[in-house]
């Protein structure tokens, strides 16, 4: 097939960036000619598996559903745009696609912008809902949520991650035809189980490979001096709790200190970027290391590492991701139990992976029972934990799945 997948951000860092660029990765190795369209500065240092990538020009604004900085673009919230600079958008988008046609399939991702865009292109189309846009952008405004629903009126197919997530469609745009539930991916080849020593060995070559950042002045690259302070943090035994994702007062991190305060003898890696991070060195508790933004060629040897990964978010998440992908890599998840995160334990089928929203009391409680656990009883309840990830999230099934 001839697909081309449009995505208006970039191909790193969390959520969608990255399901896109798995997505399209998978898809190239399966034979299919595929073209990625984003914003990504730098789509080479990206494997793509052959893919195609093309950079729409779409001027000096970027429409966002949380401010974040990207380089030479101005982020301005979507539901602060004027009508003629969306439609601006949607349009410069739309003709770069259109210049790729024909093509089998157009593959949008969000329902804004990602349903207007597929929809101006006049190909058939689907839409992936990835919950970043119905949360935080269109949620309480009529005028975004008529728009989606105008826009998936004319997909083939709406794409959930999750249950959570098709009620969440439901409620912002009204009853939407065509749904379909697909879970997000994990790589199972590259998050995978390996001894403390290949490891930490795999770490920090990859850490010494980092490109200089003289007083971590830039937010979206690792911090200084990381393969430095993570060998010295690994020469001890010492559990090691680890957090990957956006520093956001919503991802809950400061529920996890609250709650490594109460255990007193757990430490913490905090791995990520975002605008509350500040505040969170302000109040992290002792033992807790931050390294900035690490990147999957990282973070495949992390997990391997930590005997815990915790998600504490406190705001619905579309899909546990970061769970599952912590799972197959051999560390045990815990995550807050609500929205996507609940399908995550659940499908797991493990309640001790899952604690009381906004709860540090429970969140200590289960840390503590898991991380007591034998060691052997630990390696099996891993284990058993990585098997499910590869039956049920694996992306060569999950990229099948989306186009079936």
């Amino acid at each position: 097939m001839r697909i081309l997948v449009w995505h208006g951000y970039l191909l790193s860092g969390t959520g969608s960036n990255i399901y896109t660029q798995a997505l399209v990765r998978e898809w190239a190795r399966a034979g299919h000619d595929v073209t990625v369209f984003s914003q990504e500065p730098n789509p080479e240092a990206f494997d793509l598996a052959g893919a195609k990538t093309v950079r729409p020009r779409i001027g000096s604004v970027l429409p966002v559903f949380v401010l974040d900085r990207y380089e030479g673009l101005e982020a301005q919230l979507l539901q602060d745009l004027t009508h003629e600079e969306r439609d601006a958008y949607v349009e410069a988008n739309a003709a770069a696609l259109r210049e790729h046609l024909p093509a089998d399939l157009v593959f949008a991702n969000h329902v804004l912008l990602g349903g207007p865009v597929g929809a101006a292109t006049g190909q058939r189309f689907v839409v992936k809902a990835h919950g970043s846009e119905l949360e935080y952008s269109m949620r309480g405004n009529d005028e975004l949520s008529a728009w989606g629903r105008e826009a998936l009126k004319h997909a083939d197919a709406v794409y959930v991650g999750s249950a959570h997530i098709r009620e969440v469609l439901e409620d912002v745009v009204g009853h939407v035809d065509r749904v379909h539930e697909v879970p997000p991916g994990v790589d199972v080849d590259e998050f995978r189980p390996e001894s403390r020593d290949v490891a930490l060995a795999a770490l920090l070559d990859e850490l010494r490979r980092d490109p200089p950042n003289p007083g971590n002045a830039n937010e979206r690259v690792p911090d200084e001096g990381n393969a430095e302070r993570l060998a010295e943090w690994f020469r001890s035994d010492q559990p090691t709790v680890l957090y990957f994702g956006k520093l956001l007062y919503n991802k809950g991190v400061h529920v996890l200190f609250d709650a490594l305060r109460l255990l007193g003898d757990v430490r913490a890696l905090i791995v990520g970027f975002g605008d509350y991070r500040e505040e969170l060195e302000r109040i992290a508790p002792p033992g807790t290391l931050f390294t900035g933004p690490l990147e999957h060629r990282h973070l495949v040897h992390l997990v391997p590492l930590c005997e815990m990964t915790v998600v504490p978010s406190i705001f619905p998440e579309a899909f546990g991701m970061v769970a599952a992908e912590a799972a197959a890599g051999g560390s045990l998840p815990l995550v807050a139990r609500h929205s996507g995160l609940a399908e995550i334990a659940e499908g797991l089928g493990e309640p001790r992976f899952a604690f009381e929203t906004g709860d540090a009391d429970d969140l200590a409680g289960k840390l503590r029972a898991l991380l007591d656990l034998p060691e052997d009883e630990r390696r099996t309840l891993a284990a058993a934990a990585r098997r499910t990830v590869v039956e049920q999230w694996s992306w060569p099934s999950v990229a099948a799945r989306l186009l079936s």
